[in-house]
């Protein structure tokens, strides 16, 4: 209509769930890290914030350089690589079935869900005097820790997921002579899988967020073991190294899953 107030153009990249495609995305993505990176620059060269605490970046560069090229600190990454895969493993091996289990049948949600509810909300933290307890100080109270921080959240999450499979597909499955276990397996696992997969991812991050937790337990090894000792000395551009490398490293393992989603879930 003539003379009427068109509506205003929206930018494609501020529609609602409208896809941006990758290189805006990328570009966006990149742009983020170099706005924090200059944040951290401005304040570090004006020296608005003590170089006690926040170094340039430039130097901790330097430091992460120095650390790679040693032997010692391949190790700590090597031995952190290693408790946070056990630790978050054993969670899944753990947790997914009896998640499911929960799910799929509401006599297991009854008698399983409300005391993994009540134990959830007890800091991960607070187990650590009863894990020295149960099983010293060696790797397997590392391990255990991490465990802990991640499988009673597993099987919470992967119950929800379980729940909203629609339960048509099982009414097929039994009109087609399946049993109960059978349809389980043949219908709800496979339906269940992708989002199991980014569950997974997640909480794999909360895996990588109680390693420095788990690394106060009597270590000489470790990532956290190598930031809490530059703590001592107050050596902050090893601090951020280590800060910088176990996040370089959570970013690897969810780019890992991410990959792997794709890879087996093209049609998601």
């Amino acid at each position: 209509m003539p003379g009427a107030k068109q509506p205003p153009k929206r930018r494609p990249a501020m529609q609602i769930f409208r896809d941006i495609g990758p290189v805006r995305s990328t570009v966006l993505a990149v742009a983020s890290f170099c706005a924090i990176l200059a944040t951290w620059l401005l304040l570090s060269q004006l020296e608005l914030v003590d170089p006690v605490f926040l170094p340039k970046p430039h130097h901790v560069l330097g430091e992460i350089v120095r650390q790679l090229g040693t032997a010692e600190y391949w190790s700590h990454i090597g031995i952190s690589i290693f408790r946070v895969t056990a630790g978050f493993l054993l969670a899944c091996f753990l947790g997914i079935p009896i998640g499911i289990f929960a799910g799929a049948f509401r006599a297991g949600s009854a008698v399983l869900e409300p005391p993994m509810e009540f134990i959830r909300y007890m800091p991960a933290v607070a187990f650590i005097p009863l894990i020295m307890v149960w099983v010293g100080i060696g790797e397997w109270a590392k391990i255990l820790l991490i465990f802990i921080g991640c499988f009673f959240q597993m099987v919470l999450m992967a119950a929800d997921i379980t729940r909203r499979v629609s339960p048509d597909l099982v009414h097929v499955s039994f009109t087609l002579g399946a049993s109960r276990w059978q349809s389980v397996w043949t219908v709800l696992v496979p339906a269940v899988r992708p989002e199991l997969l980014t569950m997974m991812r997640l909480m794999l991050g909360w895996a990588w967020t109680y390693l420095v937790v788990a690394e106060l337990i009597a270590v000489n090894s470790g990532l956290g073991y190598a930031i809490m000792k530059a703590q001592r000395f107050l050596n902050t551009d090893q601090i951020f190294a280590g800060i910088i490398i176990i996040g370089l490293l959570g970013l690897f393992s969810d780019r890992l899953f991410a990959v792997m989603h794709r890879r087996f879930f093209p049609w998601i």
